[in-house]
């Protein structure tokens, strides 16, 4: 089991008083059989009070509002994670034939994960990667999704800025490019155009501790934003998560947050406000393990948030958001 402490700071900076701002959030990590959420702290900036609840997909949400004048909103969500060891499950040995002969059908509650969606639009020129993928497996459903994402990681270029927080998997299929929300977009294309349920996950990258080129690649992935992958529903071993972007298994490091159709289900943060003022945006996240080479638990580096806290909870076992690099 692993231990990460974490720390995502978003600031919206205005160029103009605005009011009435009203947000809500999904940045409390997922508890289950996979991860525990040991500890979750939300503050504000101008302070404000909240409530929370869980959406349909069983995230949690916290809404607050933020009513008088302001010139600056920032959120600080602090959280540590254990992340049990979940490996060492027997691949799913169902075959694209039996999935094309019916042979496992899916449930109502996947429909959901099987309809085209605004940023995930079912388009002919993902046939090609689904064609490539298919030849290149073992005939299995787990394999032509492995080799899929594989293809996905190999010909797209990760480019931070190519693509905005609204992009379609169109506009990554136009120039090469894009970043993690788009490349688990593009799988998510891939595998519901073949027919099996894939969903979005938000959560966090922990950063390898080698000093290697891998190592460095990751940091810029998951050490300063946050992260996301899909997952592909197996007829018989459930939903397994693959990674895209990073081209690697999906282990104890990738830290859930939020499952969805797609990114607009699970935005970090999104609000509106009142007001004609531009905004520029600053996220700031620290993803790391929560114990120290002498195993005491490391406290929070992070300057504390001025105001009361939104909630803090410790579980028993024009609109403004921040796109997913």
């Amino acid at each position: 089991m692993n231990r990460y402490h974490l720390v995502h700071i978003t600031e919206f900076l205005y160029d103009g008083p605005v009011s009435e701002s009203y947000n809500e959030v999904r940045l409390r990590p997922i508890h289950d059989e996979k991860q525990s959420c040991l500890s979750f702290r939300l503050m504000t900036a101008p302070g404000s009070r909240g409530t929370s609840y869980r959406d349909a997909y069983g995230n949690w949400v916290h809404q607050f509002n933020v009513l008088p004048e302001h010139r600056r909103l920032k959120v600080e969500a602090e959280s540590v994670v254990l992340a049990h060891d979940s490996s060492g499950a027997a691949p799913d040995a169902t075959t694209l034939a039996d999935l094309d002969a019916g042979k496992h059908p899916f449930d109502e509650e996947h429909f959901d994960f099987l309809a085209p969606t605004a940023y995930v639009p079912h388009l002919s020129e993902l046939r090609e990667i689904i064609g490539a993928a298919e030849a290149a497996s073992d005939g299995t459903v787990e394999g032509f999704v492995q080799k899929a994402s594989d293809s996905i990681h190999e010909r797209f270029r990760y480019v931070k800025g190519a693509t905005h927080v609204h992009s379609s998997i169109e506009d990554s299929l136009s120039i090469g490019a894009g970043v993690c929300q788009d490349f688990a977009h593009l799988l998510l294309g891939v595998v519901r155009m073949r027919g099996l349920p894939g969903r979005y996950v938000s959560g966090y990258l922990v950063p390898g501790s080698a000093a290697s080129a891998d190592a460095r690649q990751e940091e810029v992935i998951g050490g300063q934003a946050s992260h996301a992958w899909a997952e592909a529903f197996m007829p018989t071993t459930g939903w397994t998560a693959f990674d895209p972007t990073l081209g690697k298994p999906v282990g104890m490091r990738h830290v859930r947050v939020a499952y969805g159709r797609d990114y607009g289900d699970v935005a970090p943060v999104r609000g509106v406000y009142k007001g004609q003022a531009g905004q520029s945006l600053a996220v700031d996240v620290r993803v790391r393990p929560a114990l120290d080479d002498e195993g005491r638990e490391q406290l929070s580096t992070s300057a504390p948030v001025p105001g009361k806290p939104l909630t803090a909870e410790r579980p028993q076992q024009p609109a403004q958001q921040q796109q997913q690099q």
